[in-house]
C-alpha cells in the first residue's frame, strides 16, 4: 500500500459498513481516485485520532448513535471529554464515525453526497 499523494484523498473506515459502501460508490461513480484504509484492520486509528480531533473535533468523530456506543457500560459513556473520547475510540475503532475522508488540508467525517460534491469538485 503506497501512501496517498497529496492530490489523492485517503478514505478511512471499516470495509463492511453500509455508509462506507455508499461513500466508496460515490467516489467511484464520480471518478475520484482514493486510497482506502480499513482502520480496524490496519490499526492506524489510535495514531491518527489526535490529528483528526484537532482538525474535525472529537465530538464529530465520536459515533454515539451506533451499536458499539450502546454496548459500552454506563461508566464508559458518562462524563466523556476529549481525552476519554480519544481513549474510547482508540480502544474501540467502531466508535469512530465513518467514513473519515482525509483531503490533505481538510477532513470530512461522515458521508453526505452534497459535502463530497462540494469539496471534491
Amino acid at each position: 500500500m503506497n501512501p496517498a499523494s497529496p492530490s489523492q484523498p485517503t478514505l478511512f473506515g471499516i470495509k463492511n459498513c453500509d455508509t462506507m459502501k455508499k461513500a466508496m460508490h460515490w467516489l467511484s461513480e464520480n471518478g475520484v481516485a482514493y486510497e482506502f484504509v480499513d482502520y480496524k484492520k490496519a490499526g492506524v486509528a489510535a495514531a491518527k485520532l489526535p490529528d483528526w480531533a484537532a482538525r474535525a473535533g472529537w465530538q464529530k468523530l465520536l459515533n454515539t448513535r451506533g451499536l458499539m456506543w450502546k454496548k459500552l457500560s454506563e461508566a464508559e459513556r458518562s462524563d466523556v471529554d476529549e481525552a476519554k473520547a480519544l481513549q474510547l475510540m482508540a480502544q474501540y475503532p467502531a466508535l469512530i464515525k465513518r467514513p473519515v475522508l482525509d483531503l490533505g488540508g481538510e477532513l470530512l467525517v461522515g458521508f453526505s453526497p452534497e459535502s463530497y460534491a462540494e469539496k471534491l469538485k
